[in-house]
């Protein structure tokens, strides 16, 4: 594991200590008194930013100001968290990320940010199952991933991801291995230009999380051929089954996070505002009916709990970046 988050993980805890002077202690009671920036380090459109402007559109409402996101993609999310990493801990800067949080800095061997040391976790909001889906490139007879891989095999393929050392790379790299593929990797800074690809036939398939691909698969416009995950995903469940179902390894069931995260050393009054806000957001009744309709699983987690999902999707991912080679292969 990285040194920096070894260290963090035995000098930190969840609540943050901190000698307070009069004139902070009056702005944290005011808390929040002005707009607040949400990054998103994807591009408009993508999974991570859907689910980031449902948060904020309801937790405005709750923190009484407006949230604004910003998407700062680039370098499958690195960019967009080491800046949230280095804002000024004073609240009005947040961070809405997913499993690439701790995927990037491992994969992209950077680590610019400590993924657990420099964040404080506000909460888990649940998971997506993603779906390998192929393009207008593969022929419209090919229905299946048996198919597909008949196809495809003896052919120069390429599939697309996200981002470098993300779930949908590593599910790509390992899709290309147990069916014996010749796959050459396309990394994308994130979901959306990645699917506006995969529509025009720039490449052969992707994985793709059922929040930015739902749409697309309902029109008929890319066809799904089998999910990632433990379970089949609700709205395809009828006619995709999982890879682990087809007799593919162990190793595709795996499950993300998506949540928001603040910057560590953020004042502990502030983060419990922030904590009770996001709880009440992602419990709310219409939040959970939201997030189904979009193929999201909820699962909300509060800040102990979501912060050992990061340490042990980390370790997690540490082990399969090696076992992958995933440095090499983007």
């Amino acid at each position: 594991m990285h040194r920096r988050t070894v260290l963090g993980l035995a000098a930190q805890s969840l609540a943050i200590p901190a000698l307070v002077i009069p004139g902070q202690a009056r702005a944290q009671e005011r808390y929040p008194d002005r707009p607040i920036r949400m990054i998103v380090p994807f591009p408009a459109g993508g999974g991570t930013d859907v689910w980031a402007r449902m948060v904020s559109e309801d937790l405005q409402a709750e923190l009484g100001q407006p949230i604004i996101i910003e998407n700062r993609g680039g370098g499958g999310g690195l960019i967009g968290t080491e800046v949230a990493a280095k804002a000024v801990p004073d609240g009005y800067t947040l961070l809405y990320n997913i499993t690439t949080h701790v995927q990037a800095p491992v994969t992209l061997r950077r680590f610019p940010y400590d993924p657990v040391a420099d964040f404080f976790p506000v909460g888990r909001l649940g998971t997506t199952a993603i779906t390998f889906c192929v393009g207008p490139s593969v022929p419209a007879s090919v229905t299946s991933l048996a198919e597909f891989v008949a196809w495809g095999r003896g052919r120069d393929l390429a599939f697309g991801n996200y981002g470098q050392g993300s779930t949908g790379h590593a599910y790509a790299v390992l899709l290309a291995q147990e069916a014996g593929l010749k796959v050459t990797q396309v990394a994308y800074r994130g979901e959306a230009p990645m699917l506006q690809d995969l529509l025009a036939g720039s490449f052969h398939g992707s994985f793709n999380s059922m929040t930015a691909s739902g749409e697309m698969i309902r029109l008929r416009r890319i066809r799904p051929l089998a999910t990632g995950g433990p379970d089949r995903v609700p709205s395809l469940a009828a006619e995709v089954p999982t890879l682990i179902e087809l007799g593919y390894s162990r190793r595709f069931d795996f499950t993300g996070f998506t949540g928001l995260f603040a910057p560590a050393r953020v004042p502990a009054p502030i983060l419990e505002r922030l904590t009770e806000a996001f709880r009440k957001v992602a419990t709310a009744p219409g939040m959970l009916q939201r997030l189904r309709a979009i193929d999201t699983i909820p699962g909300y987690e509060e800040p102990a709990r979501f912060r050992a999902s990061v340490q042990r999707t980390l370790r997690q991912w540490e082990e399969l970046a090696a076992s992958l080679d995933l440095y090499a292969t983007g």
